[in-house]
């Protein structure tokens, strides 16, 4: 419990700390936000804005994490390795898709399959590495099975089938964060509460883990307290990174910061074996991703819209919405998802009748 303290302390105040000094920093070189000519008209007013400040939620949780393990003088695992190895991976495809943008002056950076093929190369790294390495008691960070609130089923889809999954997880929540990320704090907020439950996930599954005590619903998770202070070093950082995140915003964490956290959460799901729980726990970001998809299908069939504008947050900013009413029924509906899934995650530990 004090390294998750230690974590999410450390990147509290590095964050809170840091995202000035890159604000400055950015500014003057000149780092400022390109806007879509299609987007909303409200938001040629933030064109400028320092972009790219996901870098500083990503470094944070690096020393976070470490700072951690050294101050409680603990190795880390490699569960937490592995989820910070992909955090960081889609991190720098972002960095990269940023530092386009700002370099030609455009709001699109790398070209759909370069970017695509960036988090595929980076995920299929995370989904080899993740069934291997097991511990003294053989468990690995992952099992080539499907999970909800533990794994389930045959293991029968294999290395091949598992890594294809986990690249379908990889890149559709990158990208669902991606898309989320079109609000001043949206992003930031959505993803907070989900790490927030992994933090109280991870806690859980420590307490009540198969080695410790054998039982109906434990947990055959190899790192679950690690998984908590990844969890709540990130979450540390985005606290203080949406401190001058929030509307408005004095600095916007680009894709860097989006990729990485989509990343994130998938590790974390994967390596906490609640793969499909994470729909529900994210869901705000899934419904995001939907009204994308709806809007592409339908008018494709029919030529015709169903939103005004997708993502679904720039159709209620059309509508008439001010920023941050949307800003804040929507942390609402991300708090709303969280706790449902954190209510499923808990019901088997309910007293039965």
């Amino acid at each position: 419990m004090t390294n998750i303290i230690i974590a999410g302390a450390v990147g509290l105040i590095l964050s809170m700390l840091g995202t000035p000094l890159a604000i400055r920093l950015f500014s003057r070189r000149g780092y400022g936000q390109e806007i879509r000519e299609e987007g909303p008209s409200g938001h040629y007013d933030k064109r400028g804005t320092p972009t790219m400040g996901g870098t500083v939620i990503v470094l944070a949780s690096l020393l976070a994490y470490g700072g951690s393990h050294l101050a409680t003088l603990t190795p880390p695992t490699v569960s937490g390795l592995l989820v910070l190895f992909l955090m960081t991976g889609l991190g720098a495809v972002g960095f990269l898709d940023d530092f386009i943008k700002i370099y030609k002056q455009r709001s699109l950076g790398l070209r759909s399959g370069a970017k695509a093929l960036g988090q595929l190369v980076v995920g299929a790294i995370f989904a080899v590495l993740v069934t291997r390495q097991p511990n003294v008691y053989g468990i690995t960070p992952a099992e080539t099975r499907l999970s909800f609130l533990r794994d389930f089923g045959p293991s029968s889809i294999g290395i091949v089938g598992f890594t294809i999954w986990v690249l379908v997880m990889i890149v559709g929540f990158s990208n669902a964060v991606n898309l989320t990320d079109g609000l001043d704090g949206l992003a930031s907020g959505a993803t907070g509460v989900v790490l927030a439950a992994y933090v109280l996930i991870g806690n859980w599954q420590l307490r009540n883990n198969c080695i410790d005590q054998l039982g109906p619903n434990c947990y055959w998770v190899r790192d679950p307290l690690d998984l908590a202070v990844v969890a709540a070093a990130v979450l540390g950082a985005l606290i203080g990174f949406l401190w001058w995140n929030a509307p408005p915003a004095k600095i916007f964490m680009g894709d860097t910061g989006s990729l990485a956290l989509g990343g994130v959460l998938a590790g974390l799901a994967i390596a906490t074996r609640t793969q499909l729980l994470l729909i529900i726990l994210a869901g705000l970001c899934v419904i995001i991703t939907l009204s994308v998809i709806i809007q592409v299908g339908f008018f494709k069939m029919t030529g015709k819209r169903v939103f005004r504008m997708a993502p679904l947050q720039h159709h209620f900013e059309l509508k008439g919405w001010a920023e941050t009413t949307i800003v804040v029924r929507f942390w609402l509906i991300a708090m709303l998802c969280a706790a449902l899934g954190l209510g499923l995650f808990y019901v088997e530990w309910m007293p039965k009748a």
